[in-house]
């Protein structure tokens, strides 16, 4: 009767989370390479909303989640491994962080929520599995082209991978033995030239020694362009640019000026212009007065000494007339005295 008592417990909290399954909602099985680091997304829904959730647990192989069960992180515990870190809130988030994966941490990950009421306790059994990848040499390289001989002036970027999936993975890359500054997990590789070639791997920053397999990567002398020269026509071509604008700009200037310039002195040229025949009519005008008044004074003269003539015979012929009338008149006179 005692073995039933501590069952009944059991039982109905295990009734309960399979009745209430989809009120935690985990990701697929995850799979981490040993010494990384993985995110495990999860969001929940209070089975009561009504209540307040005051306590959240991560526990590993277990149903339930409950009582005495070991947790990699509870809420109300001090002391958790800082290996695992919660992310999330007691609203709806439940999202966990494992940091330096090791091999214990290939299992089933569980997670709890416990409201202020023992009826809004909650486990999703269902879980997200994790399995850690145990051999790093698996790790590998592919290329975004698929080839591992491409042309000068080309982008290639490299993956790397492992044999199953991973989150938040912390890569370092290597040419040639020699570390590079790049990190993370894919290396872009821009405007390729022939110091670009060369065996490439990549490893864990945690454990640079256990590094990838080979990737040898070999930049041909093609018909892509040189970096270096396609500056240098870059350059070139706005240097040109620059110039034929300059000189359109001095042409358009120079076109003004002249236009300006020619206006001035058209307006001063009509002025001469309307000067000019006026002096012409005038120099024509002058000598034909002259000439017609020299006429005039002629014709003035040559009637003046005609009627001059004219007056003078007029006038002698008559006196002599009378002169002679005059002397009859007067010895006649004399004679009868």
């Amino acid at each position: 009767m005692a073995v039933w008592d501590k069952l009944i417990p059991w039982i109905i909290m295990f009734f309960l989370g399979g009745a209430a399954g989809q009120y935690v909602n985990y990701p697929g099985p995850v799979c981490a390479v040993r010494r990384s680091t993985v995110t495990l997304p999860c969001n929940f829904t209070s089975p009561k909303p009504s209540l307040q959730i005051i306590r959240v647990v991560w526990c590993q192989n277990h149903e339930i989640c409950q009582g005495t069960t070991p947790s990699v992180y509870d809420s109300e515990n001090q002391n958790n491994d800082p290996r695992y870190q919660y992310l999330g809130d007691k609203k709806g988030n439940c999202t966990l962080q494992i940091r330096d994966v090791r091999m214990k941490d290939s299992t089933t990950f569980r997670f709890r929520m416990e409201a202020n009421d023992s009826s809004g306790h909650f486990t999703g059994q269902s879980g997200v599995k994790v399995t850690v990848d145990t051999d790093p040499t698996e790790m590998q390289i592919t290329s975004s082209t698929g080839e591992t001989a491409v042309t000068k002036g080309q982008t290639v970027k490299l993956h790397c991978t492992a044999r199953c999936t991973f989150h938040q993975l912390e890569v370092a890359w290597f040419r040639d033995d020699n570390a590079l500054s790049e990190t993370g997990p894919a290396l872009q590789l821009r405007n390729l030239m022939a110091k670009d070639s060369g065996n490439y791997t990549c490893a864990l920053k945690t454990n640079i020694n256990r590094r990838s397999q080979l990737y040898s990567l070999h930049v041909e002398n093609g018909a892509g362009p040189d970096p270096s020269r396609v500056s240098v026509t870059v350059v070139a071509g706005a240097s040109v640019a620059v110039l034929l604008a300059l000189c359109v700009l001095v042409l358009v200037i120079f076109v003004i000026t002249r236009k300006r310039a020619a206006a001035g002195p058209r307006a001063g040229g009509d002025e001469v212009e309307q000067k000019r025949p006026d002096a012409i009519y005038s120099n024509i005008l002058m000598p034909a007065k002259q000439e017609l008044r020299h006429g005039q004074e002629t014709e003035q003269a040559v009637e003046d000494v005609s009627y001059a003539s004219v007056q003078f015979t007029h006038k002698n012929q008559p006196r002599a007339a009378v002169e002679a009338e005059d002397a009859i008149v007067y010895s006649t006179v004399a004679s009868r005295s």
